[in-house]
């Protein structure tokens, strides 16, 4: 377990869709989170927040491993609206267009008191 002298948490919010793979991929390399649902302020989409305490020693690999998860494309389909004098109405067809999804927001807090019971 990587949380010998826990002087640091990591709040990590990720998209709901994200968080699944993230947490296990931590989990191989050690680290155990808590997770807690939470939803986006823009978009009121899902969110988690994971929140993992653990040694200063560990954090830039911890934070590296949710940087994988940080941002992901997808193709999103949208109307290909032409329309106008002299040109052929498509009326139905889609153009698929990628789009940048995700993204993981960071803080790191220091622990002055970690206890166990």
């Amino acid at each position: 377990m990587k949380n010998l002298d826990c002087d640091k948490m990591l709040l990590a919010v990720l998209q709901g869709e994200d968080y699944q793979e993230a947490i296990a991929e931590l989990n191989r390399h050690g680290f155990y989170a808590t997770v807690l649902n939470s939803s986006g302020g823009f978009l009121k989409k899902k969110s988690v927040t994971v929140m993992i305490g653990l040694n200063h020693a560990y954090l830039e690999e911890a934070i590296g491993l949710l940087k994988r998860y940080g941002e992901r494309m997808e193709t999103h389909y949208q109307p290909a609206g032409m329309s106008g004098a002299g040109t052929v109405s498509m009326a139905g067809a889609t153009i698929p267009v990628p789009v940048r999804c995700g993204g993981v927001v960071l803080f790191v807090l220091d622990v002055e008191r970690n206890e166990r019971y």
